[in-house]
């Protein structure tokens, strides 16, 4: 039988400059979002926008310098993240960053 596998290889821009969250906990993330495009071109939908969180320090820093339009390389996992709200349970998916680098600059 086959190891299980969650591995997420993303290339795409940056939507927005990445943030800072603080959670909770006490602890730090930044967020940013990656617009990836399909391979499809006759497909309705033409991007994918994924939601990434990092929580090392190196790879938060790195996250900040980057600027909205620029290349980015991901490596990560996929993650469900649940909470409550005034409306019952809530989730999401998002990319947990494992490495990450800028690989071009936006286009001026």
């Amino acid at each position: 039988m086959a190891e299980h596998a969650n591995a997420v290889h993303l290339i795409g821009r940056l939507a927005a400059a990445a943030e800072v969250r603080d959670m909770p906990s006490g602890d730090q993330a930044v967020v940013w979002r990656v617009v990836v495009n399909r391979p499809v071109p006759a497909a309705r939908v033409r991007v994918d926008t994924l939601a990434c969180v990092a929580w090392k320090a190196g790879t938060r820093r790195s996250a900040l310098s980057w600027q909205a339009g620029d290349t980015v390389e991901i490596d990560g996992a996929l993650r469900r993240r649940f909470w409550r709200t005034p409306g019952g349970p809530a989730s999401r998916y998002e990319v947990e960053v494992a490495k990450a680098r800028r690989i071009g600059a936006r286009a001026t």
